[in-house]
C-alpha cells in the first residue's frame, strides 16, 4: 500500500498508519520527513530546552536523565516515533579502561521487533559504550535513536576514584524540532540545512532564514541592519551592517564600505626644516620620515582636503615657505604638489597657516595617498615646519 490514512480503514488502524500521517507534527527536512529532536521549553521560559538533560551525581559514575519529550524520525515507511519519558532515568557508566580513555553515548532510543527483530516494542534511555583508546572517539549510534549527550570517561576513572567530571565530560547534543512553521531554537553547531525557503530558527539570539541555499540572518530579508557578527558577506547591494568596532557599514556589490565616510585625519609635532626648491617630503631635523595620510574615497568621488603647519622662516622677510599636498593611488600621481594648492607663509616671526580645497572625480571605494610636501623659495633660506597636520572629510 503506497498511500496511507490515519482513521480511516475499517480494516484497523496499524502503528505505521499513525507515525506517518502526522502531518505537520515537526520540522520538515524533506517533503514526508521530518527532523528528529527534543521538544525545547522550560519552566518560566527561561532557557531553550531543558527536557531530557543529564545530570551527573559528582564524584561518580552516575547519572540521571531527566523528563522530556521528542520525536525520533526513522524511514519513510516507518515513520516518525513520539516519545515521552515521564521519570527521570537512572543511568550508571562503566569505570573507566587502565590506560585509556573513551567516550560513551546517551541516546534516547526505539525498539521496533517489526522492523528491527530484537523482541522488543519501547523506547529507552542507555548508554552506548565507547572503545578506550589513546584518542578516543564517540561510537555509532543505534539505529532509530537520538544522540543526548557524549561523555568522556577518563582512564582509570570509578566511583571509589574520583568518578566522571561531569561539568567538563558532558557535552550536550540535544537537537530540537518544532511544529511546521514554528520558529527552530537551535545550537550555533547545527548544521542541518532548513526544510524549505522560509524556514526560521534562533541561533544564540539571532533570528535566521533559510533562502533554499542557506541560512542568512533575517535582517537581510526586511532591510534592516545586521548586528555585528551576523553577516559576512552581504547578500544584497545596498544591505547594512553594524561592523566588530560599531561603524555603520553598506555592502556595495563586492565588498563593505562604511555607509557614512568619516574624516581622516594624521600630524606630527616634530619640527623639520627644509631649503629644497622643490617640492620634498623628506624634512631635516625630524624623526618623521614623511607625513602621509591614507583615506578611502566616498560614494560620491569628492573630498575636502586640509593642511597647514606652524612656519617659520630663519633670517630672511623675503622669502617665502610652501606647504601642499600631494595625493596617489598607488604609484599614480593623482595631484601633484603644487604652488596653487599650497599654504603660504612668510615674515620675521612664526605663524600657522592653512588651507582647504574640494578634490573631485576620485573612485569611489578606492584607497589613495596624501602626502605633506614642503619647499622654500631661496635654496639659502631655511624654512622650518612644525605642527603639521593632513585632514580629509568626504564631501557631496
Amino acid at each position: 500500500m503506497n498511500a496511507r490514512s490515519a482513521w480511516l480503514s475499517p480494516d484497523g488502524q496499524t502503528r505505521e498508519d499513525t507515525r506517518v500521517t502526522q502531518t505537520g507534527a515537526v520540522t520538515p527536512v524533506t517533503d514526508v520527513k521530518g527532523r528528529s529532536g527534543v521538544l525545547p521549553g522550560s519552566d518560566g521560559g527561561q532557557y531553550r530546552v531543558t527536557g531530557l538533560w543529564l545530570a551527573g551525581a559528582a564524584g561518580t559514575m552516575s547519572a540521571t536523565v531527566g523528563v522530556g519529550r521528542a520525536v525520533i524520525q526513522s524511514t519513510i515507511a516507518r515513520g516518525a516515533y513520539p516519545v515521552t519519558v515521564t521519570e527521570p532515568v537512572p543511568l550508571t557508566f562503566a569505570d573507566g579502561d587502565p590506560q585509556y580513555g573513551r567516550i560513551d553515548l546517551v541516546v534516547l532510543r526505539v525498539h521496533d521487533h517489526d522492523h528491527d527483530g530484537g523482541g522488543r516494542y519501547e523506547a529507552a534511555v542507555e548508554i552506548v559504550q565507547g572503545k578506550a583508546a589513546a584518542q578516543p572517539v564517540a561510537p555509532t549510534a543505534p539505529d532509530t535513536s537520538l544522540v543526548l549527550f557524549t561523555v568522556a570517561v577518563p582512564a582509570g576513572r570509578s566511583a571509589g576514584n574520583g568518578g566522571i567530571d561531569w561539568d567538563n565530560a558532558r557535552v550536550d547534543l540535544r537537537p530540537t524540532t518544532v511544529a511546521v512553521g514554528g520558529i527552530l531554537p537551535t545550537r550555533s553547531d547545527d548544521t542541518a540545512p532548513g526544510g524549505y525557503p522560509g524556514h526560521y530558527r534562533d541561533v544564540n539570539n539571532t533570528l535566521e532564514r533559510w533562502d533554499g541555499s542557506a541560512w542568512v540572518p533575517y535582517p537581510k530579508g526586511v532591510g534592516g541592519i545586521a548586528p555585528a557578527g551576523a553577516v559576512a558577506t552581504g547578500g544584497y547591494t545596498g544591505q547594512y551592517r553594524e561592523s566588530a568596532n560599531g561603524i555603520l557599514q553598506r555592502w556595495n556589490g563586492s565588498t563593505w564600505l562604511p555607509a557614512v565616510t568619516p574624516p581622516s585625519f594624521a600630524s606630527s609635532l616634530d619640527a623639520g626644516s627644509t631649503t629644497s626648491t622643490t617640492y620634498t617630503s623628506a624634512l631635516a631635523g625630524t624623526a618623521v620620515s614623511a607625513l602621509t595620510l591614507v583615506f578611502t574615497a566616498p560614494a560620491t568621488g569628492a573630498v575636502l582636503l586640509s593642511l597647514g603647519a606652524r612656519i617659520q622662516v630663519v633670517n630672511s622677510t623675503t622669502t617665502n615657505a610652501f606647504i601642499a599636498p600631494q595625493v596617489t593611488q598607488g604609484s599614480t600621481v593623482v595631484l601633484a604638489a603644487n604652488d596653487e594648492y599650497s599654504a603660504i607663509f612668510g615674515g620675521a616671526v612664526n605663524g600657522s597657516v592653512s588651507t582647504q580645497f574640494r578634490m573631485f572625480g576620485l573612485t569611489a571605494g578606492a584607497s589613495y595617498t596624501v602626502t605633506a610636501m614642503y619647499r622654500s623659495s631661496s635654496s639659502t633660506v631655511t624654512c622650518w615646519f612644525d605642527t603639521i597636520f593632513l585632514r580629509v572629510d568626504p564631501a557631496a
